[in-house]
């Protein structure tokens, strides 16, 4: 655990550091947070306002949910397979400084319904991409119902990721926020894409 890290869980008044690959799956991937010196870049992005309400898909222990709610004043949703994991983010969340900003949900991102005043989207490579077509395919259907600005984040995207979004007639890219100065060893993957869902 880095010192950026340790001062920002201690902050916030969460624990969300250490990996956990115990559960994972060929569908659904190891839990592992994102450094918040990255998060920190996305806040100061200006693409996150009060008004927005975020969801973070395959949430964990809530750091995303937790950071970017307590910097930019948006509401969130923590979504989460992983029984053990929502119960860490619901531990964090009764002690949270952005609590009341923040709620959890243990469920199959899969069964998840998109509520129609959700405009932001984070992702970390929390599943594969044929479960990722599929919640896209949600985020759409939601658009559909309700034609709004939805914006979708996207961490460390893998080349199936990349591959996919590129390809979707519904998306597009709008700027990719790079990250990799961030770190001491340059990893072209070190970036956030941003896309927004189109209309039909």
């Amino acid at each position: 655990m880095n010192n950026n890290d340790k001062t920002w869980d201690e902050t916030l008044g969460i624990r969300t550091t250490g990996q956990d690959d115990s559960r994972s799956t060929p569908f659904y991937f190891p839990y592992e947070p994102t450094d918040y010196c990255v998060l920190e870049r996305l806040a100061n992005s200006g693409y996150i306002k009060k008004r927005d309400l975020l969801l973070d898909y395959g949430c964990g222990k809530g750091r995303v949910s937790f950071f970017l709610a307590y910097q930019t004043g948006c509401k969130t949703i923590g979504i989460e397979y992983d029984e053990r994991l929502i119960d860490r983010a619901l531990r964090n969340q009764k002690r949270a400084l952005s609590a009341n900003r923040t709620r959890f949900v243990h469920q199959n991102a899969l069964d998840f319904q998109v509520p129609v005043e959700a405009n932001r989207a984070f992702f970390f490579n929390p599943f594969s991409k044929a479960i990722l077509e599929q919640v896209i395919g949600h985020v759409v259907e939601s658009y559909d119902q309700s034609p709004r600005d939805i914006k979708l984040f996207f961490y460390y995207p893998s080349p199936d990721y990349e591959d996919f979004l590129k390809d979707h007639e519904r998306l597009e890219e709008i700027e990719e926020i790079p990250c990799f100065d961030l770190f001491e060893e340059t990893n072209a993957r070190e970036r956030i894409l941003v896309y927004r869902v189109l209309g039909r």
